[in-house]
């Protein structure tokens, strides 16, 4: 545990010097035979798995090939129940965002495993934007708007007061109805991560959806090993109170998967 008032120069010192806790399981797998698992931090539910894929902005067919990897897990090691959470962020960036909504919308993506979607940033504000809001929209627009307006055969430049119209009403309901939230075992999926020292129930929207520090650097006990997205880097994030799966897809990175079971993790890409 970190005591109050260090200097950053040797909390950073100490840190560089310091040895993982827990090891993080090689290479992705590129196929399902290939898993490596290793301890994480939390447990599953006795019985039950957790496929859980980071940030996936447009890239529909990564997307499609995980899933296909994710099934063949399923068919090769057969668990008494899972479930699939995405973790938000299915839209911009990335060549398809369109494809990747209209995938999800369409129902569960992997035949007889249920699905949590859960709402990332960009999907907030593509949602503020369609109720009015003028800044989300300038915002949305410099984080890949454009690119997402495209790939639903719309103009780039269209209006922002002509979206509404013209985006498919179903793809927008099924943006509405994303989850901030879901929670297994000792896990707790969510897109960001939390505010340490706040009661989960007292979570600020915006924190779930935003927040990298002081989330990121905290040792703190959170009370749950938060499974999230948000912060992207070349390989997964494990720590003692936290698991990281945005690996940089739509930006050249991979598309990465988390398999929890027990009090272990093995890691899927594509």
């Amino acid at each position: 545990m970190r005591r109050p008032g260090r200097r950053p120069a040797v909390r950073a010192a100490l840190q560089a010097a310091a040895i993982a806790t827990f090891e993080t399981p090689g290479g992705a797998a590129a196929s399902a035979a290939a898993i490596r698992f290793v301890r994480a931090p939390g447990w599953m539910p006795q019985g039950r798995r957790a496929y859980a894929i980071g940030d996936i902005h447009g890239c529909r067919e990564a997307l499609a090939a995980l899933h296909r990897l994710i099934a063949d897990d399923l068919s090769a090691r057969p668990a008494r129940s899972a479930v699939l959470v995405h973790l938000g962020d299915y839209i911009n960036q990335g060549p398809d965002s369109a494809g990747v909504v209209r995938t999800l919308a369409a129902g569960d993506p992997v035949a007889n495993l249920p699905t949590v979607n859960l709402l990332g940033d960009h999907e907030r504000m593509l949602l503020d934007a369609l109720d009015g809001d003028r800044a989300a929209a300038t915002d949305w627009l410099w984080a890949g708007g454009k690119a997402a307006l495209a790939s639903w055969g719309l103009d780039p430049d269209l209006p922002r007061q002509d979206w509404p119209a013209a985006l498919p009403a179903d793809h927008v309901a099924w943006l509405r109805r994303l989850s901030l939230t879901h929670r297994e075992g000792d896990y707790l999926f969510v897109h960001a991560g939390i505010r340490p020292g706040v009661r989960l129930a007292d979570q600020a929207r915006d924190d779930l959806l935003t927040i990298r520090q002081p989330f990121l650097s905290t040792e703190q006990d959170l009370g749950v090993v938060v499974v999230h997205g948000h912060a992207s880097g070349p390989s997964v994030s494990i720590t003692p109170n936290r698991i990281g799966l945005d690996t940089g897809a739509g930006l050249g990175g991979k598309l990465t998967c988390a398999v929890l079971e027990d009090d272990r993790i093995g890691l899927l890409a594509a």
